[in-house]
């Protein structure tokens, strides 16, 4: 892209965060992303290259450092040069489990289950 600044709401589309200009719109809105460590409530919002973006979409939080910009929302591929992911990997949630063979679980075993699959 020839300019060195583009909208968030954009750039949310452009690679592939959200689906539509509306979403990424909706998301810059509600607070859900962070530009270098400062709230976003404007989906005009400029990014340029080199800043960092918290997003907290659908449960997780990404973190993305913008590379470049897009004219279009383009394949996966194209898309996933527009930023570097700095996502902390997922620590692994130690939970109940079932060695196969042990037969069906057991009651106890159900609600230590439905324990981890509660909403915080």
């Amino acid at each position: 892209m020839s300019g060195e600044r583009q909208r968030i709401d954009k750039w949310l589309v452009y690679a592939r965060v959200v689906k539509t200009r509306t979403l990424g719109q909706a998301l810059a809105a509600s607070g859900h992303v962070r530009l270098n460590g400062r709230k976003v409530d404007d989906p005009a919002q400029p990014v340029k290259a080199g800043d960092v973006l918290t997003i907290g979409l659908h449960g997780r939080v990404r973190v993305l450092k913008v590379l470049d910009f897009a004219e279009r929302r383009g394949s996966y591929s194209v898309a996933s040069e527009l930023y570097e992911d700095l996502t902390p990997p997922a620590a692994e949630e130690a939970g109940p489990t079932v060695e196969a063979g042990e037969g069906r679980p057991t009651k106890r075993d159900r609600r230590r289950f439905d324990k981890l699959n509660e909403p915080d």
